[in-house]
């Protein structure tokens, strides 16, 4: 026995024109479509290399990543500019998580693939800098030399100190701030401290 549905199509949403999407639909296009033109091949690609070359699995992560820059537009700004950072932690988040799900779907008697992890740690770590080096530039130039010589050449506050010629209470001054700026630099770009 074969049942039908009747389907009611509902009348046009006030203030818009049937077949036409309305002004926040032109805006939603309007954005996503920016989005894809200039940050799409370049997300498909980062997401396919992380999925081992599964383009299908890629492009729905590159949709879902799209879905939630709309749904953060608000607090991103709706320019496509500048959110490649952000774009890249959300679809990495992505990658992991659908990775996450499919090997706790999959069987027991699958054997463990432990190619896909150093794939992924050496990618989260290349993606990481970049993103921490893209935020160091947003510190000031006295932030910034005060960071690299106590973080990145592992000096004490006393080399620090005699390297930049100033006491050793101003460097632990500065590298509290210079901190607090990367972190605030961190957060906008996605990364959460």
């Amino acid at each position: 026995m074969r049942r039908t549905i009747e389907i009611q199509q509902a009348g046009p949403v006030p203030g818009t024109v049937p077949g036409r999407p309305g002004p926040a639909g032109a805006r939603c296009e309007a954005f996503i479509r920016g989005l894809y033109e200039e940050h799409g091949a370049l997300l498909v690609r980062f997401a396919t290399r992380l999925l081992g070359g599964d383009r299908h699995r890629a492009e729905d992560i590159l949709q879902e990543a799209a879905v939630r820059a709309w749904r953060h537009s608000g607090t991103l700004g709706t320019q496509t500019k500048g959110l490649r950072p952000w774009l890249f932690t959300v679809v990495r988040n992505l990658v992991i998580d659908d990775q996450r799900s499919r090997r706790a779907a999959s069987t027991a008697s699958e054997p463990f693939e432990q190619a896909e992890l150093p794939v992924a740690d050496e990618v989260e770590r290349t993606l990481t800098s970049h993103v921490v080096t893209q935020a160091m530039r947003d510190l000031s130039e006295r932030q910034r030399e005060v960071l690299i010589h106590m973080y990145f050449l592992g000096n004490s506050v006393a080399q620090t100190a005699e390297a930049l010629g100033v006491p050793p209470g101003t460097v632990k001054s500065r590298t509290y701030y210079a901190m607090r700026a990367l972190r605030a630099a961190l957060e906008v770009r996605g990364v959460e401290c």
